[in-house]
């Protein structure tokens, strides 16, 4: 299935808190926008976040409980974030896909390379093709 990997290259908030990073860190990956006013994905997310050291796994009901959030508000963010290959679902509960921040950091390094050595080998493949020089 393919995955969506979006980056942002912004400013860090000068003496940021603990919120101010995490809010930062999603919107650098583009899953926070300003559009979402309530802040429900980086609900959703920091739900899951915070999850890592529970049982790791939530059902989309009990996300759904612990932000205040609709049900369907719920799986819209998790779909997004599945998209997104951050979090997996497993007999109908969901977690992020690794359990630290770094280590997700690492893993969507790895897929973006991974993706731009495609990229790259369609690209020569055009080249030859066309007799361009690369």
């Amino acid at each position: 299935m393919p995955t969506k990997t979006i980056i942002y290259n912004q400013d860090l908030p000068d003496d940021p808190s603990i919120n101010d990073l995490i809010q930062w860190y999603g919107a650098s990956l583009g899953l926070f926008s300003p559009r979402d006013k309530d802040s429900s994905c980086f609900r959703v997310f920091i739900t899951l976040f915070h999850a890592v050291n529970d049982d790791g796994a939530l059902r989309s009901d009990d996300i759904a409980d612990r932000t205040k959030l609709s049900r369907g508000t719920v799986v819209h963010h998790l779909n997004k974030l599945r998209d997104r290959n951050i979090v997996a679902r497993a007999n109908n509960e969901y977690f992020l896909r690794v359990d630290s921040l770094a280590t997700l950091t690492e893993e969507i390094r790895n897929d973006v390379n991974d993706a731009l050595d495609d990229i790259e080998a369609v690209a020569k493949r055009i080249d030859d093709q066309l007799g361009l020089d690369g």
